[in-house]
């Protein structure tokens, strides 16, 4: 996965450019709601497992992705965000509220930002 910080392609795109590393392991299957319920609070395995209702198999394998992206971290308390990983979440909170501002105008059936 690092590895891909190079010349190497990542899916969707034919760099290793860093946004491009960052969003192909942000888009697959349950890593941001993983990274959001770390977010809230440390947890353990089966808990974060109910909270991001997901199998423990796509579970393993995400947080073995997000730990070695250096955005997740295991301690005694279980996973937790990483430092990098808690400035990535503080990167996506403007995200969050841009996008509700912007389904709220896709309902309005308006395209012009509010």
């Amino acid at each position: 996965m690092l590895s891909h910080l190079s010349d190497k392609s990542v899916r969707g795109s034919a760099t290793g450019r860093p946004i491009m590393v960052l969003l192909d392991l942000l888009g697959r299957r349950t890593a941001l709601r993983i990274l959001w319920e770390l977010s809230k609070s440390d947890l353990r395995f089966r808990p974060l497992q109910a909270a991001a209702e997901t199998s423990p198999s796509v579970l393993n394998v995400r947080l073995a992705e997000l730990r070695e992206a250096g955005l997740v971290e295991k301690g005694d308390d279980g996973y937790a965000l990483s430092n990098q990983g808690r400035m990535l979440a503080a990167h996506l909170l403007p995200l969050v509220a841009w996008s509700e501002e912007w389904a709220a105008d896709l309902r309005k059936g308006d395209d012009t930002p509010a």
